[in-house]
């Protein structure tokens, strides 16, 4: 036996190194071990009841949610970049389509653990399916969701199938190759399904017009912040995608993906991120300058002392004004440092717009015998979402080690 290799080497990507089965045993016990937090209080949210977190009749929706929509806001790079990459056919994202799709399968996947935490009485889970309220957006939610997740799930299964032990097999090679062929109708199905979950997501609080923080004028049927959060998702997605390939390279020491791809994908999202900033803005301004006024309301009801004030709205814009610029500039865009700075500023933005539309719309008194409510997440809705990023975590790191999941890897590190 060749002691100088790994003990599973047999199993890695042709070309590719892996640290040792010790290194990687005790990163995955370091996750683990985070794992086994949040599964002790998800047992408790499941067997106990939603009375274990620091929800409350006036906060139904809480970090768990803020938590659930950012996720899938910035796992939309799978389904956006595998538009781009297999129907528009722009070959240089074959490089980084794989681990969008992986992030979009742990996002999806992720947040749809998070959900069933959420319900309440999971037994009953089955019933928006079997009961649809068809007046609720929700209800399409489900569905995409739901059918967007297995469309995930195909689109993993063939990364897993390319494991270089199980290409032995000529059965799983001509499977995973099938697989392949047929990815452009994945990729379609799912930029329709989860462009459409998006925006009834968004929809769902702009039609709630007993809630001013929230509600929104609209077209035809759809709020504005239907197409907001499709704008929003497929802005972020894809420097999100970024950002986790370029902590995967600091944390293996190997380069995964060449900067030209990255700066590709930063294009490609600061794009979208420039309709995106400028249709956020108009609203935000016919909001406060016509919508509130005609509810009787103004701009400073909205805002209560410093949990919920007016610092917070200026900071989501403002990440996402300052990106916008300097990712059009492609002197400041090709600086490293700047570059990821603004990728960072930009998911935060995102992360902190489902945060005031899921808590700060609920806090704001809405009748005039009400006030202001305050809320902070317990340990057991930090430890849930901990749950859902070591699981994340863990099946990455297994993907990594075990599938060819960077086609570029092996030529970026030639010694």
């Amino acid at each position: 036996m060749d002691y100088s290799k790994p003990f599973d080497a047999e199993l890695f990507p042709e070309g590719c190194e892996r640290c040792s089965l010790t290194k990687f045993l005790a990163w995955m016990s370091f996750l683990g071990v985070i794992f086994l937090w949040g599964l002790y209080a998800a047992i408790r949210v499941l067997g106990l009841g939603l009375g274990e977190t620091g929800m409350d009749d006036c906060f139904g929706f809480g970090l768990w949610i803020t938590f659930d929509l950012a996720v899938i806001a910035l796992g939309a790079g799978a389904f956006f970049t595998g538009a781009l990459r297999y129907i528009l056919n722009i070959d240089e994202l074959k490089n980084i389509v794989n681990l969008a799709a992986v992030i979009g399968f742990l996002c999806y996947t992720g947040a749809m653990m998070i959900l069933v935490l959420d319900i309440g009485q999971p037994i009953r889970c089955w019933f928006g399916y079997w009961y649809p309220n068809v007046h609720s957006m929700l209800t399409e939610v489900i569905f995409c969701i739901t059918c967007y997740c297995i469309v995930l799930i195909l689109e993993y299964v063939p990364l897993v199938l390319e494991n270089r032990a199980l290409m032995k097999k000529r059965f799983i090679r001509l499977l995973a190759h099938n697989f392949h062929v047929y990815m452009p109708i994945f990729a379609g199905i799912g930029a329709f399904l989860s462009t459409f979950h998006q925006g009834s997501l968004g929809g769902m609080y702009g039609v709630l017009f007993g809630r001013p923080y929230l509600f929104r004028e609209g077209f035809f049927i759809w709020p504005w912040t239907f197409f907001l959060f499709v704008l929003s998702a497929v802005a972020s997605g894809p420097m999100f995608t970024v950002l986790v390939c370029t902590t995967m390279e600091k944390l293996s020491g190997r380069k995964l993906v060449s900067w030209d791809v990255k700066q590709l994908m930063g294009r490609v999202g600061g794009t979208m991120l420039i309709v995106y900033t400028v249709f956020k803005c108009l609203d935000s301004w016919y909001w406060a300058a016509d919508t509130l006024l005609a509810q009787g309301l103004t701009f400073d009801d909205m805002f209560y002392g410093y949990i919920y004030g007016k610092w917070l709205f200026w900071a989501e814009h403002l990440m996402l004004i300052v990106p916008m610029f300097v990712l059009m500039k492609k002197s400041l865009r090709e600086n490293p440092l700047i570059f990821y700075t603004m990728l960072i500023l930009v998911c935060t933005s995102i992360t902190l717009n489902r945060y005031l539309l899921t808590v700060q719309g609920l806090a704001m008194p809405v009748m005039p015998f009400d006030a202001w409510q305050t809320y902070a997440p317990n340990w057991v809705e930090w430890a849930c979402c901990a749950l859902v990023f070591a699981y994340a975590a863990m099946v990455l790191s297994l993907t990594y080690r075990y599938t060819p999941i960077f086609p570029q890897e092996a030529e970026l590190n030639k010694k």
